[in-house]
């Protein structure tokens, strides 16, 4: 793919939905980074359910630790793999503490260090708390990247680095939550809804021979 129809494909994107927000509710970093540990292997609508009941309650590194693991289970016991999402959370409340002041870290290196935190999720509260110019790659934004060929990789690492290089530099900042409601609502896994997508005739999907 070009470069002219990157700009092209990303210009669209920005006129339709000029400011992109993740669908997490949040209300600071810290939020963000809970929200993001417990959405892994399960959907945001389920996450803010669990989270609109917990952070009324516990919504700081301390107030959280305080309920240990089974007071937090309780909170988001609908919430796929809550048992070892509780045990990384609460671990990573005491870290935030203990070793942050309470405060969530700005590099990508020290939010790695903390339990169910990945790169994905790194990126996410990078991106999005702190507005780095990072990209977190999900499977969505995966195979929006390989179908459409904006930024083709044979795994994550590669189309995150790749959409770094490939996104107009007006672009990358948001980039993450447009492929994301790309992939998630139009771009789909078993049947792309093509006839109905912003961007189907800069896209590439239509000259392969095979599914992605």
């Amino acid at each position: 793919m070009n470069a002219a129809k990157r700009l092209e494909i990303f210009r669209r994107l920005h006129e339709d939905n000029p400011e992109p927000k993740t669908e997490l509710a949040y209300s600071s970093p810290f939020e963000l980074l809970i929200a993001v540990i417990l959405s892994a292997q399960s959907t945001d609508v389920g996450v803010n359910k669990a989270t609109a009941k917990l952070y009324p309650v516990a919504n700081t590194p301390a107030a959280i630790h305080a309920l240990g693991v089974e007071g937090l289970s309780e909170y988001i016991k609908t919430i796929g793999l809550y048992n070892s999402k509780a045990k990384n959370v609460i671990e990573t409340c005491r870290i935030l503490v203990e070793q942050h002041g309470g405060e969530v870290p700005q590099t990508r290196e020290a939010l790695e260090a903390l339990p169910g935190v990945g790169r994905k999720t790194a990126n996410v509260v990078l991106n999005t708390a702190f507005r780095q110019l990072t990209m977190a790659v999900d499977t969505h934004i995966f195979r929006v990247s390989n179908r459409t060929n904006i930024a083709p990789g044979k795994n994550v690492v590669d189309v995150e680095k790749a959409l770094l290089k490939f996104v107009p530099k007006d672009y990358l900042l948001d980039a993450h939550h447009w492929l994301i409601l790309l992939g998630r609502y139009v771009c789909q896994a078993r049947k792309p809804r093509c006839g109905s997508c912003r961007i189907e005739d800069l896209c590439e999907y239509k000259h392969k021979t095979s599914d992605d």
